[in-house]
């Protein structure tokens, strides 16, 4: 942000309030003023709305965005390996059932409306999760190894409906049932990478690549790491295991055996590290300036033991431009530590606190008060999930639309988001 330089006549000033006024500076660099904080909304491809294959909802998403103050637009493009653009990578289905405006497809006619209001696009997509199509293109040119394997040796494509099989079902379930890939297996990182580096190359227009499902599979109840022998974890197929003895010289944990269970959690952490950075990197060839972000698990404990996603290291390595902490509650103490939380990691990064907004359909003040409590904290950004949810629901879209603090204006210009 820059700094207001002061052209009226020098005055005199006491050196204590010098001494104040560089203390003030100091405690607030780098952290934008409340009023220039950015302000997300999600809007999914498959949700009510349909905003890339229903093109009079075009008009309606930008209507309600201003009236929510809303700076930044993630539009989902890419889930369960199926595309909403032009792709030779994922399966194009969805993109025919695109509408177009002449010579230009729904997602440039969206971005380019879209900067003309002065708002920011970011391309959301789906990383790991290819929720229940085992048919994606991915899996076709990789085969079936590029799943995930839990610690018995199981794939996940061979669960029913893509959630744990029984006897595991009575005391364990899958935290996102569906078809993960391992980001580990050979050949999965380099695919990905080269998926979202096409999107960037024909959409260079875009402001941002949001990253989603950017971690392990999980089970519910959580785990604390495979050194305690308990629950059930991801990621032991043979392609892995193999790999990991090969890059450390150590034997992988399998089956009753949790041998070098701490290092294996490690280095799962650096391969879903590796393919983060991997991302970013080839992101930032094509498109320079490109806003690299990821929604992330909020409970910083369970994303780093559970789902080895350490995405406070990712932003300390500047893999990513801003993280969005994803703190769905309607708990109201819940949603105050964890924005106290991300405030003081806030400090020395750029987080946007995702909200579950779906969450107070039928308690529409819950919704904007949570909003208000992320707004209270100037160096903290917010997104609300979602937008589809939100217009389906007219109390909701009321409460938000006209009860939330002046809009954010995003400005003409569409620098990188802080």
């Amino acid at each position: 942000m820059s700094a207001l330089i002061d052209h009226s006549p020098p005055r005199r000033i006491r050196p204590g309030l010098v001494l104040a006024a560089v203390i003030a500076a100091l405690l607030v660099a780098g952290a934008p003023a409340a009023a220039d904080a950015p302000r997300g909304l999600w809007v999914l491809c498959e949700g009510s709305q349909r905003v890339l294959e229903r093109r009079e909802h075009l008009a309606t998403l930008f209507a309600d965005a201003e009236a929510m103050g809303v700076s930044d637009l993630f539009v989902q493009v890419y889930r369960g390996g199926r595309a909403w653009y032009d792709s030779s990578l994922a399966d194009p289905d969805p993109y025919l059932n695109t509408w177009r405006m002449g010579e230009r497809d729904a997602l440039q006619v969206l971005i380019a409306e879209a900067h003309a209001r002065g708002l920011r696009v970011h391309a959301w997509v789906n990383v790991l999760s290819l929720a229940k199509n085992p048919e994606a293109p991915i899996l076709r040119d990789l085969g079936p190894d590029a799943v995930s394997v839990d610690a018995k040796g199981r794939s996940i494509l061979s669960y029913p409906e893509f959630d744990l099989p029984e006897p595991d079902r009575s005391y364990y379930r899958m935290g996102t049932p569906a078809v993960w890939l391992d980001p580990a297996v050979p050949g999965v990182r380099e695919r990905l990478v080269a998926t979202f580096a096409e999107l960037l190359e024909r959409y260079p227009e875009l402001d941002g690549l949001h990253l989603d499902y950017i971690r392990y599979a999980d089970v519910l109840p959580y785990i604390p790491g495979t050194r305690f022998g308990v629950g059930l974890s991801f990621g032991f197929g043979l392609p892995s295991r193999t790999r990991f003895q090969s890059e450390t010289g150590l034997s992988a944990p399998f089956g009753s055996s949790q041998r070098n269970g701490s290092r294996f959690d490690d280095w799962r952490r650096e391969k879903l590290a590796e393919l983060v950075e991997a991302i970013g990197n080839r992101a930032r060839e094509v498109r320079p300036g490109i806003a690299m972000s990821a929604a992330v698990i909020a409970d910083r404990e369970r994303a780093y033991l559970v789902d080895y996603q350490n995405w406070a290291g990712w932003l300390d390595r500047g893999l990513l431009d801003f993280a969005v902490p994803m703190l769905y509650t309607r708990d109201p103490q819940l949603l105050e530590q964890g924005v106290q939380a991300m405030a003081g990691l806030a400090r020395t990064r750029s987080l946007w606190i995702g909200l579950g907004s779906w969450l107070f359909a039928k308690e529409p003040a819950g919704a904007l008060a949570q909003v208000k409590s992320v707004a209270g904290q100037p160096n903290l950004g917010s997104a609300l999930f979602s937008w589809d949810s939100i217009r389906e629901t007219p109390a909701l879209l009321e409460a938000l639309t006209n009860g939330l603090p002046p809009p954010v204006a995003a400005g003409p210009s569409r620098d990188r988001p802080r």
